[in-house]
């Protein structure tokens, strides 16, 4: 729990944050004082739920509909909100999709669609946004990898490719911008009680449980909290960095 307003004056932008992990970083950051923009893909009237709860915080908030592997929309998205709200200084890339089968029955297409949100989308919100922060000289940019990322799944080669992916990005845009006070980081998380997982079978779910040395799923607020300690004043020597929120599933 944030104990103090410790990122009052800060406007933060969550991409894909009307659902789990991303939603609950969205309060968590509004918790800690700062104005939050947030991206979303399809529901408005999730948008607008999403709005209330963060306006009902205090802080400002204010959400956009985007298509995170749309360069032009993004553009626009972060125009718009700069323009509206002042220099974005938390990004928090969240926005990703699944598109499962195992490889020699994928298709391209789901090849494609994964490497167009969780990648190309990667590569489009950081570019649209870190200009601002070298300008102002502070920023924070927290990737949401995975713990798929790092040991890969059956059935997930897209998935795992785009989220490992991800993180040799964060280190190689951590190494760029070190000495401009932008830190650049990346949470990887086990596997997590979202959407995401609603249509993985019981029993394969408690082979998970078994596998994690604590014995349950994650929360997406655990996830939120540690994108909140990264970008707070108190990571301020934290950079390039893989920070793994799984049970101890992968160490």
């Amino acid at each position: 729990m944030t104990i103090q307003k410790e990122l009052q004056g800060k406007v933060c932008l969550v991409t894909g944050a009307t659902r789990g992990i991303g939603r609950a970083t969205a309060m968590a950051l509004a918790d800690a004082g700062a104005d939050v923009l947030f991206s979303y893909a399809q529901s408005k009237e999730q948008a607008l739920e999403v709005e209330k709860l963060l306006r009902d915080k205090g802080v400002r908030a204010q959400g956009y509909q985007a298509n995170v592997a749309s360069a032009e929309e993004v553009q626009a998205m972060a125009a718009q909100a700069q323009q509206n709200f002042g220099p974005i200084s938390v990004l928090v890339n969240n926005a990703g999709i699944t598109r499962d089968r195992s490889f020699l029955k994928m298709t391209h297409q789901m090849w494609d669609e994964v490497m167009r949100v969780n990648l190309d989308g990667l590569f489009h919100v950081t570019q649209a946004v870190l200009p601002k922060m070298l300008e102002t000289g502070w920023g924070r940019i927290i990737n949401v990898s995975s713990i798929i990322g790092q040991t890969g799944n059956f059935g997930q080669a897209n998935y795992a490719a785009t989220k490992g992916a991800a993180i040799a990005f964060t280190m190689s845009i951590a190494r760029e911008v070190a000495k401009k006070g932008v830190t650049v980081n990346a949470v990887a998380p086990g596997f997590i009680e979202t959407d995401m997982l609603k249509n993985v079978p019981a029993a394969a779910l408690d082979q998970v449980r078994a596998m994690t040395p604590m014995g349950r799923l994650g929360k997406p607020e655990e996830i939120a909290d540690a994108i909140v300690f990264l970008a707070s004043p108190r990571a301020s020597f934290i950079t390039g960095q893989v920070l793994a929120v799984n049970g101890g599933m992968y160490m």
